[in-house]
């Protein structure tokens, strides 16, 4: 199975700097299958909370044998043992990693712990963008668009809206 996560950081952290968080991110990622796409890192205003400081984003490609509760349970690890707390932390608030999972193949799913795909994914330019990257044919199990196609059509809905 292929799941698509998209990586965040705005905190330095024992690590390094944001761009070095979502380096070990990836790293640690490995251990959950195997890393077969990453997109450059992207530098983006926060979203929602805007008093803190700018986010690096960027996209991966995990193949994985692990169910996708498996895998939200090995990418809240990893964030985990890099020092966040989403307990503690501000909803949209800085965070010295965020690891979301996207999409993992076709699934479609609600669970109390997960929903895939994604619920926000089409409407954010920080996660399809450098999704767009690595992935632009992928398709979107429930908008039956490509990835490449949400973006086109975020940045015509962004074009309108600042006329």
């Amino acid at each position: 199975m292929t799941a698509a996560i998209a990586l965040g950081s705005n905190l330095p952290s024992p690590i390094g700097a944001p761009d070095e968080n979502l380096r070990e991110a990836l790293q640690r990622m490995s251990a959950l299958g195997r890393v077969t796409a990453v997109s450059s890192f992207h530098t983006t205003d926060p979203v929602g909370y805007l008093d803190q400081p700018h986010f690096v984003n960027a996209a991966a490609l995990l193949e994985t044998t692990l169910s996708p509760l498996e895998l939200l349970d090995g990418l809240l690890e990893i964030e985990r043992a890099m020092g966040r707390d989403r307990a503690s932390s501000p909803l949209k608030g800085p965070r010295i990693i965020d690891l979301d999972l996207l999409l993992y193949d076709d699934v479609i799913l609600t669970t109390p712990e997960l929903t895939l795909p994604h619920p926000a994914m089409h409407q954010r330019a920080f996660v399809l963008t450098p999704l767009a990257e690595i992935a632009p044919t992928l398709q979107h199990p429930t908008l039956k668009t490509t990835i490449a196609e949400l973006l086109k059509a975020g940045k015509r809905r962004e074009k309108m809206g600042a006329l």
